[in-house]
């Protein structure tokens, strides 16, 4: 595996592998990897000829009072897990090389609707952050297809609003969340929590199931199932940033006739911000 920091370099290594006749993937990532990331690569590399993996930590996606600057940078062990994923080139760029004009006066990219819902409404320009970074990304690369996870679930969404609305040719692949032996979705910021908050935090995924559970057996009253949920989840220590039932598609409130929808969760444990979902479709029982 490679490793190169100027998008000439990465677009001349791009170059090369497509001469060849190779797909491309592309798996962007914040670096601080971990198994989640890992299986993106796998899935990429059983999915195309040649992999490319991003470790970028976005300045743009982070608000003010947001852990930008503490967030782990961990590159001489990403290098690792990417080469055992199955990576052949990774591309990590300074914020210099990715914003050379600078972010103030930045030609942005939005995905106005899905943006401004859950996470967005919370997170205010965060969206924007991702869909410009991500579409430079995809700039940059011009892949084939690109592997993002499941677990941020909204971003998901956005990312394949972004790619339909703007005729983007590139294949969006969704990976399953990857979990703990106890539930807990993994994530790069698990790494903040104590060793107390650790245990209690796969209780986020308990109530997400238990919710997943009462709808697939026929409760429609989603005010009130939330609102229990919230009630218990405080008892325990959350301090819920929002736990709401969406149709999963739209992510709009779900109605009692929506078949598909998705349960997603934001909640504080401590100072450390979690997120997690759970996808279920009443026609299909999943």
């Amino acid at each position: 595996m490679n490793t190169v920091k100027t998008v000439r370099e990465l677009r001349a290594a791009v170059a090369r592998a497509r001469r060849e006749g190779k797909q491309i993937a592309l798996v962007p990532t914040m670096g601080n990897l971990h198994s989640g990331h890992a299986a993106l690569v796998t899935t990429a590399a059983q999915q195309a000829d040649f992999v490319v993996a991003s470790i970028f930590v976005n300045p743009l996606q982070f608000g003010a009072n947001e852990d930008l600057d503490t967030y782990p940078r961990t590159l001489a062990a990403d290098q690792e897990k990417l080469l055992q994923a199955g990576c052949h080139l990774l591309f990590a760029p300074t914020v210099e090389e990715m914003y050379p004009n600078g972010m103030t006066g930045l030609t942005r990219v939005t995905a106005a609707q899905l943006s401004n819902e859950l996470c967005g409404s919370r997170r205010p320009g965060h969206f924007d952050g991702v869909t410009t970074v991500v579409s430079k990304l995809f700039n940059m690369v011009q892949p084939d297809l690109a592997i993002f996870g499941q677990k941020d679930y909204q971003q998901l969404a956005v990312i394949r609003a972004m790619v339909q609305e703007l005729n983007m040719p590139v294949q969006i692949i969704s990976e399953p969340t990857v979990r703990a032996e106890d539930g807990l979705a993994l994530s790069s910021r698990n790494g903040y929590l104590s060793e107390e908050q650790r245990a209690l935090a796969p209780a986020l995924y308990q109530h997400l199931k238990a919710m997943s559970q009462a709808i697939t057996a026929g409760e429609r009253n989603y005010g009130a199932l939330i609102n229990q949920h919230v009630e218990q989840i405080q008892a325990l220590g959350f301090r819920p940033d929002y736990l709401e039932v969406r149709h999963a598609l739209t992510l709009l409130p779900a109605q009692t006739s929506d078949r598909d929808l998705v349960i997603l969760v934001a909640a504080f444990l401590g100072n450390t911000r979690l997120i997690d979902n759970v996808h279920l479709n009443l026609d299909s029982g999943l």
